[in-house]
């Protein structure tokens, strides 16, 4: 981070760096709940788990699919080992510590698969399971936040070497605050895409 920043800029950086924080944070516990009932599960199977409201809204069932279980071991367990990564580097962040252009450019390539492969799972939950985990979604949803905020700090810090012109454009659009808009849309497709599909099991007259 540039030691330079205004005012307004050390702003911009905190605020983006408490929502990686605040969204990392719920991704871990969301993360060490999912772990538990991996746990829970391999006790036994039949086991009912706390948010086993349904045929549907179930997380035991989605915790039993091999989609859960990609590597050989429940996905939740990677959510144990780069959810705490994150935390460090939003609390570093918070703290205005600087970071080499090569490690946050890094950090979002790697955040990236994560994204990826946090919406893989959810087509498959939607498509594939035909089940709803709502801890699931919360790791979604968070996912979805820490790659916005880490993408804003590599764009406001010009991390990719744009030309000043480029950056400058860049930074408007952040500072305008349109990319929490196209993140708010992301937000509003999943609930109603949930709503659409799974409304009716959990909500009353839906």
């Amino acid at each position: 981070m540039s030691v330079d920043l205004s005012l307004r800029d050390v702003v911009t950086h905190r605020r983006t760096y408490i929502a990686m924080l605040v969204s990392s944070l719920a991704s871990l516990i969301a993360s060490l709940v999912l772990s538990a009932d991996a746990i829970t599960l391999a006790k036994n199977a039949n086991s009912k788990l706390f948010c086993d409201i349904n045929a549907v809204v179930s997380c035991g069932k989605v915790a039993l699919s091999w989609q859960s279980n990609l590597l050989g071991f429940p996905n939740a367990f990677i959510g144990l080992i780069c959810e705490p990564v994150v935390i460090t580097l939003a609390i570093a962040g918070l703290s205005r510590a600087q970071f080499p252009k090569w490690f946050m450019k890094t950090a979002l390539a790697v955040y990236i698969l994560g994204l990826s492969f946090a919406l893989w799972l959810l087509s498959q939950s939607f498509f594939v399971i035909k089940a709803f985990c709502p801890w699931c979604l919360v790791v979604t949803i968070s996912t979805v936040t820490v790659f916005s905020t880490m993408l804003r700090v590599n764009l406001l810090d010009n991390t990719f070497n744009m030309s000043a012109a480029k950056h400058e454009k860049w930074t408007e659009f952040l500072k305008r605050g349109w990319d929490h808009v196209i993140v708010a849309g992301i937000y509003t497709i999943l609930v109603v895409a949930i709503l659409v599909r799974y409304g009716k099991y959990f909500l009353p007259h839906f």
